[in-house]
């Protein structure tokens, strides 16, 4: 991938949604060659310890610190892995890696850096449920911390007025658990009560937990930090389930008209 070659090298990877059996072969085969993990801690918790492997926890805020460090030790002849839940581009330590890059030592670039995707939490999150993401979609992260709430808000009333498919990661923080009570509200606003909402609770570990219901219906409570949210299209579909304890859901591929 480049001209130098120290015997160090970098790679971000997702560990999937929680599950051992999840993490694809690639990332194992990187975190059995690995000299130091990177990571927040609960993340850098799954990879089991071992000898000749160093663990780097540190704070979920410290982003770009923890992938300058990444490259520090990368730049030093380490061989690097940096964890993410799930796929490490979405809404993780990807992006924060190459923000680091572009501003970092010139030398950091010569690096064999390389991204290897996960399972994320939406797409376990719907395959569990059935097939809600089956059409066109969109993915926002309403977590306030790193862009203002107005924003959040524009981008809710856009995606309903294009009548997309709706996946939600960082619903409800304990800081400011008011930020999901006002997207519930401007989800019904623009799509009405009876629109499809699902809750899917720390998909693929032992805490699992399903939900189906309605926008009407949906309280902010219903959801935390480890739970994934999925509002359904004007098109999206229930079929009643006696074996998994919710209904299947899904949106039809084809999209010939819209009541959005």
């Amino acid at each position: 991938m480049n001209e130098k070659n120290n015997g160090g090298w970098l790679k971000v990877v997702g560990l999937g949604p929680g599950a051992e059996a999840l993490i694809t072969p690639e990332v194992s085969a990187a975190l059995a060659e690995a000299t130091d993990v990177v990571g927040y801690v609960p993340y850098v918790e799954r990879v089991a310890p071992r000898p000749g492997l160093v663990r780097h926890g540190s704070d979920n805020r410290e982003e770009i610190r923890r992938a300058e460090a990444a490259l520090r030790l990368a730049a030093e002849g380490h061989r690097v892995v940096v964890v993410s839940s799930g796929d490490p581009g979405v809404f993780a330590m990807a992006a924060a890696l190459f923000e680091a890059l572009e501003a970092g030592e010139p030398e950091w670039r010569a690096l064999d850096i390389q991204v290897l995707p996960g399972i994320s939490a939406m797409l376990a999150a719907s395959a569990r449920l059935g097939a809600p993401l089956g059409h066109d979609f969109c993915c926002i992260n309403l977590s306030d911390n790193l862009k203002p709430r107005a924003l959040i808000e524009r981008r809710l009333r856009l995606a309903a007025e294009a009548d997309f498919a709706m996946a939600f990661y960082n619903p409800r923080s304990r800081a400011r658990p008011e930020g999901f009570e006002r997207a519930l509200e401007v989800l019904r606003e623009a799509c009405g009560p009876a629109r499809p909402i699902m809750f899917a609770r720390a998909v693929a570990t032992p805490e699992e937990s399903l939900r189906v219901t309605t926008l009407g219906e949906a309280t902010p409570e219903m959801a935390d930090m480890r739970t994934l949210v999925l509002v359904g299209s004007s098109q999206t579909r229930l079929i009643p389930c006696h074996t998994v304890g919710v209904p299947w859901v899904y949106t039809p591929r084809s999209a010939l008209g819209s009541d959005a």
